[in-house]
């Protein structure tokens, strides 16, 4: 009696779990796949660290590839392990190239800076330096609005006069909403937000990363896939 029950429910719980999983893999394929409309947003490009793997560009760029931002450093003390070899393929392969930092509450503004400014070579052919700017993990400190905007306007005085161009600002929602760096310093902003393009900065933002999902031939893993802003 049991097993006959067992079986009726069972006749209806497979088809909805293969009928789950059918939606969970076109979920999965669709957010792979897309990107914004290259009608919508014609220059379109990655940002891209170490946890990528190795890069082959030339592939890469096939997918609609006209810039990439490469991290690398974190913090006063970390430097990306495959920022030289990523720096060095993306102008061999005449993808324009930009350089990002990950900054952290945590260190002093002056630390970081020494790190980026050791780690990346000036160039004219490069992009503005970008800097990611959000809630780190291994960072509990939330300091108050002006030491922040203090710290991070020394950053940007050193790094600017090493590369010799103005920064942009990716600012997490979280982030802006604490600190409104948006109103505060008069640089190019970076938003985040999946599929959908953000409003949170009180002014226009010039890259949108859409997605971290999509998979391209030439990068192993997901990879950040960014539009400018026409």
């Amino acid at each position: 009696m049991h097993l006959r029950v067992l079986a009726r429910r069972l006749r209806f719980v497979v088809p909805g779990l293969i009928l789950l999983g059918l939606l969970g893999w076109s979920a999965w394929l669709f957010a792979s796949r897309w990107r914004p409309s290259p009608g919508d947003f014609p220059v379109q490009g990655v940002d891209v660290s170490e946890e990528a793997g190795p890069i082959e560009w030339w592939t890469a760029k096939k997918a609609g590839i006209d810039f990439a931002y490469i991290r690398a450093t974190t913090g006063a003390d970390a430097r990306d392990l495959r920022f030289p070899e990523n720096w060095r393929w993306t102008f061999e392969a005449g993808i324009r190239r930009g350089a990002l930092h990950v900054y952290s509450l945590c260190r002093l503004a002056a630390d970081q800076a020494g790190n980026f400014m050791t780690t990346v070579p000036r160039s004219d052919d490069q992009l503005p330096p970008a800097v990611e700017i959000d809630f780190q993990p291994d960072c509990p400190a939330r300091p108050e609005r002006q030491v922040v905007l203090g710290e991070l306007g020394r950053f940007l005085h050193n790094v600017e006069t090493h590369i010799g161009k103005p920064a942009i600002l990716m600012v997490s929602s979280r982030f802006e909403s604490q600190y409104r760096l948006g109103d505060a310093f008069p640089r190019l902003l970076w938003a985040r937000q999946a599929f959908f393009p953000p409003s949170y900065f009180v002014r226009p933002w010039s890259i949108w990363q859409a997605s971290r999902h999509r998979r391209i031939d030439g990068i192993g893993a997901p990879v950040n896939w960014d539009v400018m802003a026409k």
